[in-house]
């Protein structure tokens, strides 16, 4: 079965140009392509894509608005961010608004059809100057509060090990590697943390990590 993608971007030159990269994709179908955030969002609910690629400057209704109303629908498609801004108020809105990946526009073909696929799968994607920001940023975060040491404190000894893994950044198959068990139990670990922690997917466990205190830049706390 196809990945359903619906593209929304401002500039038609851009629009034009993704719906040929992922025309390039057999197992891809760009079932829409829009021009602003609400046209997105109506878009969404109408043609049900299974990722939104989109873009953060729009009108009518910005990419981080839109994606805050997409990914709160009933069976809500992935986002995938894509933008020629990678300044801190950019990503972390569009990542606390939902989305799930976020790339900038010069990343080759290749990598966005292959964003999309890693999205579609349930996994997610940020780039790695996106990753910079991120770690960056939380270098200037202050001291978690008592709520986010109380939900650390819910994990066994084992999830809060696999938190502060996916906080690094690693894969399942490196977190395997690292505490000697298999990918399986890893998995199982990790929809435990994500549940327990109320976070959607694997962005969001790095973000918490940072945000909890547990990951520095550089290495862990």
């Amino acid at each position: 079965m196809s990945i359903r993608v619906l593209v929304a971007d401002d500039q038609p030159l851009v629009r034009e140009g993704l719906g040929k990269i992922f025309a390039t994709d057999p197992d891809l179908a760009v079932v829409g392509v829009v021009g602003d955030g609400r046209a997105a969002v109506d878009a969404a609910a109408r043609l049900h894509p299974d990722v939104v690629v989109m873009d953060i400057r729009m009108p009518v209704l910005d990419g981080i608005s839109a994606t805050r109303e997409v990914t709160r629908v009933e069976v809500p498609p992935k986002v995938l961010v894509l933008t020629t801004f990678e300044l801190d108020d950019y990503v972390f809105g569009a990542l606390r608004a939902g989305a799930s990946g976020f790339l900038l526009k010069d990343a080759l073909p290749e990598q966005l059809i292959a964003a999309v696929h890693t999205l579609a799968r349930g996994d997610a994607l940020l780039d790695p100057a996106v990753t910079r920001a991120v770690v960056e940023r939380f270098a200037r975060t202050p001291a978690p509060d008592a709520a986010v040491a109380r939900r650390v404190a819910d994990l066994s000894p084992r999830e809060r090990e696999v938190l502060l893994l996916l906080a690094e950044g690693l894969s399942n198959k490196e977190i395997a590697g690292r505490m000697f068990v298999s990918e399986a139990t890893v998995k199982t670990h990790v929809m435990a943390v994500l549940r327990k922690l109320g976070l959607r997917d694997r962005i969001q466990a790095v973000v918490f990590g940072y945000e909890a205190g547990l990951v520095v830049p550089g290495g862990r706390a």
